[in-house]
């Protein structure tokens, strides 16, 4: 896949009926929707799910760290099987405002990386590579977000969630301004006594090192959080793993923004072959602010 060439025209193509189905998905009631599937003809509903990976982001682009950790997780992470991937797109997102790329566009590279994603698992994985959906959601929050797929009816069985997240994630999980008018974490009680969270170290961000993640989840296993709604064994659902090695160059849709403006060749360290290609032939990430 990685050596493959995009075909501009057809991707372009595909790039209008992602318009078009995001215009559709805004007027209507809907709060979930599955738009693709890879391999096409595997949708949601051809076969059971019993652990469905969630893998929300705002992709822009999705980078080899988005890699790292779905494929980590399809190769450890010890849910019952079947598994399936699910790569989510939260039209409305708490704290991040819809640019650089335009939607469509992202939801283009979701599509190239889902299917580098596919073929990456199908070289590594001993039982069968899963399926890969991309999917939109109106809602910016985790909990909500799974409620949403749960009711929605997709995936028969409401199959266990297991969201792939850094550790910048947890903070915002865990933080009470999000959760008016009461502020505590009582809303979160559907979603971690019945899903999980799988959480990558981020020890190169504002975050601390290992040692200070790993202790805030502890204050929550301990009671620390409890007067604010965090139950102890909310801990047992949330699960640090290892990231880049030591050593190892930092990836991120930070720097691949970065590289896109500045060194476009560079960007195969960051994203997919696929992806970098459609980057460069649609010429994103050119113009305006990269931290978004």
């Amino acid at each position: 896949m990685e050596d493959q060439k995009i075909d501009a025209e057809m991707l372009r193509q595909m790039k209008a009926s992602y318009a078009s189905a995001l215009k559709e998905f805004a007027s209507s009631a809907a709060a979930f929707r599955v738009l693709r599937s890879i391999p096409m003809n595997n949708p949601p509903n051809s076969c059971p799910t019993k652990t469905l990976y969630v893998l929300d982001s705002s992709f822009n682009p999705p980078s080899r760290m988005h890699m790292q950790m779905a494929t980590s997780a399809l190769q450890c992470d010890q849910g019952a099987k079947p598994h399936r991937l699910l790569l989510l797109f939260a039209t409305q997102n708490a704290d991040k405002a819809p640019k650089p790329a335009s939607f469509e566009d992202r939801l283009v590279m979701m599509t190239l990386f889902a299917q580098a994603l596919h073929d990456e698992t199908g070289k590594s994985l001993k039982e069968g590579r899963p399926a890969v959906d991309i999917g939109l959601t109106k809602l910016p929050y985790y909990h909500d977000k799974a409620a949403s797929i749960d009711e929605s009816g997709v995936y028969e069985g409401q199959p266990q969630q297991v969201h792939l997240t850094g550790f910048d994630s947890i903070i915002r999980i865990f933080n009470t301004k999000y959760y008016p008018p009461d502020h505590t974490f009582a809303v979160l009680e559907p979603f971690l006594s019945k899903h999980r969270l799988r959480v990558t170290y981020r020890p190169d961000d504002e975050w601390g090192g290992r040692e200070e993640q790993r202790k805030y989840v502890q204050e929550i296993a301990d009671g620390k959080r409890e007067k604010e709604g965090a139950k102890p064994e909310w801990a047992d659902r949330i699960q640090l793993v290892e990231g880049k090695a030591e050593g190892e160059e930092v990836v991120s849709s930070t720097l691949a923004r970065k590289a896109a403006k500045i060194d476009p060749k560079s960007l195969e360290k960051y994203v997919p072959r696929m992806v970098q290609d459609w980057i460069i032939s649609e010429k994103l990430y050119l113009e305006g602010e990269l931290n978004k």
